[in-house]
């Protein structure tokens, strides 16, 4: 694959006499764990940080005084309350962490509107990572536990919250995915993909992505039934919710039985608007899944008919936006097909790809080049095109000074571009 790819964490009413987690022993010692891919990682190129939000401290007599009441609501606020103690460089940050508010408002006949449950919080991304790595998988699985069984509760503001606290434990280590995907939390995740509030969708959307990111997650998360419902977030989404549900359908595309199954679920023209409407990180994620969807013939041909082809072409032309590249590689996919070819041509891709080889990046020079041999090796019409649109001084300059590759293929250029006019001067009467 060319080098596009870059990626950039739910509580029903549980009965009264649910046993109380007691946590293991923590060492204040940060214990040395290996890893995962962080999303950073995962993204460095083309994802960005995922758009969050954080929690509002709570006090330790708030949440002791509803948990006799309501263990649902205020387990996750004791357990991790008391692993702060435990552990004095990171205790109060695991304050503001347990944070999960109470359903008991939902009764309320006048209730105030639900404030967001996680303000502050998953912004701050110095002491998150420092949280997860300071406490052991067998500390963090009865709180998974308790998150996952909010994801189902009937008052959205713990769904939220508790989707907010999966999507933050599935950022950056890969044995949380193991143990958040083993527990159960993907199929309770899907269903706030198709949730009315934003936020919710937003967190539930990141939460996947960051499992997806774990390869016994993707097909976990396909088997489940995850592809339409990401695909629901591509269309009606926040602009975050957009790019993140991009970059998961991207995660699930590895496989390669899901090119099949996603683009034939339809995301194919979701991607195409996300392209042309989307911020500049998401046409970038927009950019690359359509990449990887198009190593499939028949994703070639829906993308062509969804009309990809006018906004790659486009983006050729705006340089310094670090998606001129990008769009050729996609383009230069697309002209395999031959409806791709024709496609290009009719949208003027021939002139772009010219003026791309004379101010273009030298990456880029190599993306256009390829890509008008592949649109004139077998057309003497487009040859005829490239000549007139004066191809051939950039192809000369280029053929001698340009990288190994790039000469080779505009010498390669140069040499059919003789051709037309020494056949048609043959075959004219």
């Amino acid at each position: 694959m060319v080098s596009l790819e870059d990626s950039p964490s739910n509580l029903s009413r549980l009965p009264s006499t649910r046993p109380f987690y007691t946590p293991s022993s923590l060492s204040s010692t940060k214990i040395q764990r290996p890893l995962g891919p962080s999303m950073r990682t995962i993204r460095s190129k083309i994802y960005q940080t995922d758009r969050s939000c954080s929690f509002p401290g709570s006090t330790t007599a708030e949440r002791s005084a509803c948990v006799s009441e309501n263990l649902t609501d205020s387990v996750i606020d004791l357990r991790l309350g008391e692993l702060a103690s435990r552990s004095s460089d990171i205790s109060g940050e695991l304050q503001r962490l347990a944070s999960i508010p109470t359903s008991e408002n939902a009764s309320d006949p006048n209730p105030e509107p639900e404030p967001e449950p996680c303000v502050g919080f998953l912004q701050r991304e110095s002491f998150s990572t420092e949280i997860i790595e300071s406490i052991s998988p067998e500390d963090l699985q009865p709180t998974i536990k308790i998150c996952i069984d909010g994801l189902r509760s009937p008052s959205i503001a713990v769904k939220r919250s508790a989707a907010a606290k999966l999507r933050l434990l599935a950022k950056n280590r890969s044995d949380n995915r193991a143990l958040i995907g083993e527990s159960g939390a993907v199929p309770a995740l899907i269903p706030l993909l198709r949730c009315s509030d934003p936020w919710t969708q937003e967190h539930a959307v990141t939460a996947l992505l960051n499992l997806s990111l774990l390869e016994e997650n993707k097909t976990l998360i396909t088997n489940a039934g995850a592809i339409k419902s990401l695909i629901y977030v591509l269309k009606t989404g926040t602009e975050t919710s957009k790019q993140n549900a991009a970059c998961a359908l991207l995660s699930l595309s590895l496989i390669d039985d899901n090119k099949i199954s996603i683009g034939a679920c339809g995301a194919i023209p979701p991607l195409v608007s996300l392209l042309i409407n989307g911020s500049n990180r998401g046409k970038k994620d927009a950019l690359t899944t359509l990449y990887k969807l198009c190593l499939v013939k028949l994703n070639k041909e829906r993308a062509v008919s969804a009309g990809a082809v006018k906004p790659l072409v486009e983006l050729v032309l705006e340089q310094g936006r670090g998606l001129a590249e990008k769009a050729m590689v996609v383009l230069s996919s697309l002209a395999a097909i031959q409806v791709g070819k024709a496609a290009i041509v009719e949208e003027g891709g021939i002139p772009a790809l010219v003026e791309a080889i004379e101010d273009g990046s030298v990456k880029g020079k190599e993306f256009a080049v390829l890509t008008l041999l592949q649109l004139c090796s077998d057309s003497v019409r487009n040859r005829g095109l490239l000549v007139r649109e004066g191809g051939i001084p950039p192809l000369v300059a280029l053929s001698q000074t340009g990288t190994s590759r790039a000469k080779h293929k505009a010498e390669t250029l140069l040499g059919f571009l003789r051709e037309p006019r020494q056949e048609a001067s043959s075959s004219s009467p």
